[in-house]
């Protein structure tokens, strides 16, 4: 029978010196996921092809509306 033993130690070096990198990823993120845009993309997401035919329009015209100038397509 094999053994095993975990030798746990303190937090690393490396995860000390990329909490602060971490922190500030999370929080990019997370203000980018509350932005107006994302929940316009949200909406779109729930919508059928068919709901969007019935509208006249198609996924990638919404996209384009959402992100304007903003996002090359």
């Amino acid at each position: 029978m094999a053994q095993t033993a975990n030798l746990t130690t303190g937090p690393s070096l490396a995860r000390i010196l990329g909490a602060p990198f971490a922190l500030l990823g999370r929080g990019l993120v997370a203000l980018a996921e509350a932005g107006p845009r994302m929940q316009q993309v949200r909406r779109l997401n729930e919508l059928s092809d068919d709901d969007l035919a019935a509208l006249g329009t198609t996924r990638p015209e919404m996209v384009r509306k959402i992100f304007g100038g903003s996002l090359y397509l």
